[in-house]
């Protein structure tokens, strides 16, 4: 498993390079409009924007596993741009409103930073406290696994994404004081001059540079430090990598969960944590079902066990690594095995949620995650039916669960249908129109197929 802690350094070089494409994609936007003519500024940004667009399909279509936070918020803020100053000069035109010349862009001069800063400040502040639930967040926890199953990776990701979103907004936030500070205290509306047009465009250009230019050695630094602590793996080391698969087997008996108290975390291998002491790795691509068996009864010590498929996951960072869950469920009570051929003890699964929902640190970083998985799709199936609609009237019903639910389902773990109606339910505000809304996109983008 200590494979799979490692960065993949291609990561890191991604990361950089979408936040230097967002941040580039504003300075393109920016010098464009000043040398273009100014009525065409809206047009520029509608083109940049569609470009970034192009950019997130392209990573959805191709299953890339690059994080696309930045152009993807980049994208709204150009959209917003456009979208507000041709509301302001369409009401101008009808006479509804009165601003200055250097809001209109038919005029001369018109100074697209007085309009885009604040913008994408509020923008960037929307989308920065909405960052846990944003929708390409959602779906790329959703294909490439949550923070704990990516290890090392999944914690850099999921850090960085945060920060450069507060970085961002912190950023626009400054240039709109700045812009608009000089506007109303020192710029005159007789004539345009060159320190006029430094502090409109150029400040702004230069103070995306230097971000830029900061985000390079942050994540240089960065790699530094991984490829010191041995955290580093290249893409020409992954390239000549045998291909991988992980297994990991929860023994359960009743109510009861057989663990490790005394495991290592590969993501924290200096505390002792609670995980199955069951797993192991194969270096083939995929293993038969009964050799699965196998395997467990001859680590277990007990052939008479249902073995049951739990979920797998390729990893994103180790393309040719995966891993695959599995239960193994034991009949009778949990006191007629009191010892395995493994290290271990019997936990009450009781006890082990109290632990959960209490103090999760005490578990390894992946049991957490499945067990996450394993409560999520079981309680949504018993609150909400397919169309996510709460099956009782009574809207403070929270059902519990326990393994013995776990062993009677006839759920497939796999399948993320019952994840996507915990994200989105009846209990979400506005629900009957946000459900028209998605159910209209949906069936306008099979049209346009």
């Amino acid at each position: 498993m200590k494979d799979l802690g490692k960065v993949n350094s291609m990561r890191l070089y991604l990361l950089w390079k979408n936040l230097t494409i967002g941040l580039m994609s504003i300075i393109v936007m920016m010098t464009f409009s000043k040398l273009l003519p100014f009525y065409l500024s809206p047009v520029v940004s509608l083109i940049t924007a569609a470009v970034l667009y192009t950019l997130l399909y392209n990573n959805k279509v191709n299953g890339e596993s690059s994080c696309m936070v930045v152009i993807y918020s980049v994208f709204y803020c150009l959209i917003s741009y456009t979208f507000v100053s041709i509301s302001l000069n369409t009401l101008f035109a009808w006479g509804i409103i009165h601003i200055p010349n250097e809001f209109i862009f038919f005029s001369d001069p018109y100074i697209p930073s007085l309009i885009m800063n604040p913008c994408c400040f509020v923008t960037m502040l929307i989308l920065y406290m909405r960052r846990k639930n944003l929708q390409i967040c959602v779906d790329c926890r959703l294909h490439r696994g949550e923070t704990a199953e990516r290890g090392r990776i999944g914690a850099i990701l999921k850090y960085e994404s945060s920060f450069q979103l507060g970085n961002l907004t912190v950023f626009f936030a400054v240039l709109s004081i700045v812009v608009w500070g000089y506007y109303l205290l020192f710029y005159k509306d007789i004539s345009t001059s060159a320190r006029d047009w430094y502090m409109f465009t150029w400040v702004t250009i230069i103070a995306f540079v230097l971000d830029t230019l900061y985000f390079v050695f942050r994540y240089y630094n960065l790699y530094l430090d991984l490829k010191e602590n041995n955290e580093i793996i290249t893409p020409e080391e992954l390239n000549d990598m045998t291909a991988r698969t992980y297994l990991r087997y929860y023994v359960i008996c009743g109510n009861h969960l057989f663990i490790d108290s005394g495991s290592v975390d590969p993501t924290a291998p200096f505390k002792e944590v609670i995980d199955t002491p069951f797993f192991t790795k194969r270096t083939v691509n995929g293993i038969a079902f009964n050799e699965v068996r196998r395997i467990i009864c001859r680590m277990t010590g007990v052939d008479d066990g249902e073995l049951r498929f739990f979920y797998g996951r390729k990893s994103p960072d180790m393309e040719k690594h995966s891993i695959l869950r599995y239960f193994y469920f034991l009949d009778g009570e949990a006191s007629e095995y009191p010892e395995l051929n493994v290290d271990g003890e019997w936990i009450d699964f009781e006890k082990l949620k109290y632990i959960y929902s209490t103090n999760p640190g005490r578990l390894s970083s992946i049991f957490c995650a499945d067990i996450s998985r394993l409560a999520t799709i079981i309680l949504t199936e018993k609150i909400f039916d397919e169309e996510g609609w709460r099956k009782s009237k009574i809207r403070q019903y929270n059902p519990s669960f326990n393994l013995n639910d776990v062993r009677q389902s006839n759920l497939d773990f796999q399948d993320d249908k019952w994840i996507r109606i915990s994200l989105f339910n009846s209990d979400t505000k506005m629900y009957r129109f946000k459900r028209w809304l998605r159910g209209t996109s949906s069936q306008n983008r099979r049209e346009w197929k």
